[in-house]
């Protein structure tokens, strides 16, 4: 049983799952658990108007979502928005006591053009100048990799995780008692494997060197 997880919060799950498709994955809508799946719920939970500080791909996941006079702040990977004027808006918010959900704290992701800055840094900036916390739903958050799992009725335990950040995809996924794979591609930096305690369960140079390992030793 297989399931993809991400933190993206550039597009739909909609548009994520045609992007898949095209790449030749064999894979259903419902094998997809995002983050921005797990900040509507909790936005939903919660009752609140939320100021969506996301790329506008990503909207779609929130049709529905009453967000005029906002009473709280969502933020995602919204480089578009990430300026002096939005960010003062959202600050103000916060002040008034508006809660802040981050869809992750990831420092940084891949882009064609290199690494960029992710959302964390903006997330942390808010935090900092309210003094405030943000309720962060992504990974490598426990209860994201819990949720991820609970449509599967698998324990932490039975599962593995293959991914190439080693904090977001390896340490979260092995803080709930999963196994961790980490890739040496996209998004990885040497020695990243060094970063975190305990260590990886295994590092790879790709994501069939993983799977070829999972089908030889761990099934």
């Amino acid at each position: 049983m297989v399931r993809f997880v991400t933190n993206t919060t550039k597009e739909s799950k909609k548009d994520l799952l045609e992007r898949l498709k095209k790449l030749q994955f064999d894979i259903s809508e419902d094998e997809i658990f995002t983050s921005l799946t797990a900040a509507r719920n909790l936005v939903e939970q919660k009752q609140v108007r939320p100021m969506l500080l996301v790329d506008d791909r990503a909207l779609p996941d929130f049709k529905g979502i009453q967000t005029s006079d906002p009473n709280a702040v969502v933020i995602g990977l919204a480089p578009d928005h990430f300026h002096y004027q939005i960010l003062n808006q959202a600050f103000r918010l916060l002040l008034d006591g508006a809660p802040l959900i981050a869809i992750h704290k990831a420092r940084y992701y891949k882009r064609q053009d290199g690494l960029a800055l992710g959302p964390g840094p903006f997330v942390t900036a808010l935090e900092h100048a309210t003094d405030t916390k943000a309720t962060v739903v992504g990974k490598p958050e426990k209860m994201f990799f819990l949720e991820a799992l609970r449509s599967t009725g698998c324990e932490p335990e039975e599962a593995i995780m293959i991914g190439d950040d080693c904090r977001d995809d390896v340490g979260g996924a092995q803080n709930v008692g999963m196994l961790g794979i980490l890739v040496k591609t996209g998004k990885y930096q040497a020695a990243d494997e060094e970063k975190i305690n305990p260590a990886p369960y295994l590092t790879c140079d790709s994501f069939p060197h993983a799977v070829d390992h999972i089908l030889q030793h761990l099934l």
